[in-house]
């Protein structure tokens, strides 16, 4: 029987579009570019979460929209959003 940590917490961070670099597939958004729940300047995205969920524009996207590490999002052809859509990273950690 696998072990279950009883411990589940979410990280949020935020961006807009306009905080990205790269166009296409190259798309992406640096930790660095988000602000985190306390409203600082993130340094990097939680190292093993056991998911994490993308909002764009407060719409939740499929798991195939981007692809995340702890130091950037990628987010393909994201370059095409306005750049003021708010962008909205959850990380679930345990």
């Amino acid at each position: 029987m696998p072990i279950v940590k009883p411990f589940m917490a979410s990280r949020r961070f935020t961006a807009t579009a306009g905080d990205g670099t790269g166009v296409g597939v190259a798309y992406n958004i640096l930790a660095t570019a988000t602000t985190n729940d306390a409203g600082a300047a993130a340094t990097a995205f939680p190292t093993a979460p056991a998911y994490y969920n993308l909002y764009i524009n407060a719409q939740i996207q499929s798991a195939d929209t981007s692809t995340a590490t702890t130091t950037a999002i990628t987010i393909p052809d994201g370059d095409t959003l306005d750049p003021a859509t708010p962008i909205v990273i959850e990380f679930v950690v345990n």
